[in-house]
């Protein structure tokens, strides 16, 4: 704005991250931090000018170092929640992905790993937001 100030939507702490359902062999393939109680779907940010399918694959190169077929856009996940004391949210953009057959879960970066969790066991990943889980029941 001309008077230097920001409008609350840029100060709002709204996030719009890519997200990918990928199955292969009855089972899941899911993140977490390192050491973290809580697993979700494989992706992250959108960048300025990126498309959320482009972010995916970006985000599947960089963490898990393979390229990756994203396909349909599944749904759209709206999340709400606390993070460092302060109200914050995301919008996740939901699609279809695929990796090579016999992808490890090898993580590029330190602070993540991943893990092929059975879809029978999904209660046990501790999935957030819970709302994902709706896109593997399917």
């Amino acid at each position: 704005m001309a008077d230097g100030t920001f409008p609350e939507y840029e100060l709002a702490g709204i996030e719009t991250i890519a997200r990918g359902v990928c199955v292969q062999d009855g089972k899941v393939l899911l993140c977490r931090a390192k050491g973290g109680a809580t697993t979700y779907l494989p992706g992250g940010h959108i960048e300025f000018g990126e498309k959320g399918r482009e972010a995916l694959a970006r985000e599947v190169r960089e963490e898990l170092g393979v390229e990756s077929d994203v396909g349909e856009l599944l749904g759209v996940v709206e999340n709400a929640f606390v993070q460092h004391g302060r109200p914050h949210a995301e919008i996740n953009l939901v699609y279809a992905l695929t990796v090579p057959p016999g992808t490890a879960a090898t993580a590029q970066e330190d602070w993540i790993e991943f893990e092929w969790r059975d879809l029978a066991d999904l209660d046990a990943a501790n999935l957030l937001p819970a709302e994902m889980k709706k896109f593997l029941k399917h």
